[in-house]
């Protein structure tokens, strides 16, 4: 198997090719280890970070920004937005207070950015 990606790390975006031979993974045209780490996990198990809003009361906005603390694997996204479509914040809020904890059993929070 081989496959091309664009490295999202750093703003440098270097081309990558990810190879499989025997079990084993092969990168190139990174231009850093973080390359190679990504490149590998993007093939064996993507992960992202979640951003989104959720509803808040008593605010001076109806919604307030939220995002993943880290990365949730990127099969569950899907099911984690309807989890955190469900919650309610109610002001005052401080950026990274958080909203829903272990969101999907992840072990990942899911935390305001923005004072409210």
């Amino acid at each position: 198997m081989k496959k091309e990606l664009i490295c999202i790390v750093c703003p440098q975006g270097c081309r990558l090719t990810v190879e499989e031979k025997d079990g084993s993974y092969q990168v190139s045209g990174n231009t850093c280890k973080r390359g190679e780490a990504y490149g590998i996990n993007e093939i064996t198990a993507p992960r992202r970070v979640i951003t989104t809003t959720v509803k808040l009361e008593g605010g001076r906005c109806p919604r307030l920004p939220v995002k993943t603390r880290t990365d949730v694997p990127k099969e569950l996204i899907f099911d984690c937005m309807a989890k955190i479509n469900q919650v309610t914040v109610k002001a005052p809020v401080k950026m990274g207070d958080v909203v829903l904890a272990d969101v999907m059993g992840t072990g990942v929070d899911v935390i305001a950015t923005r004072d409210m």
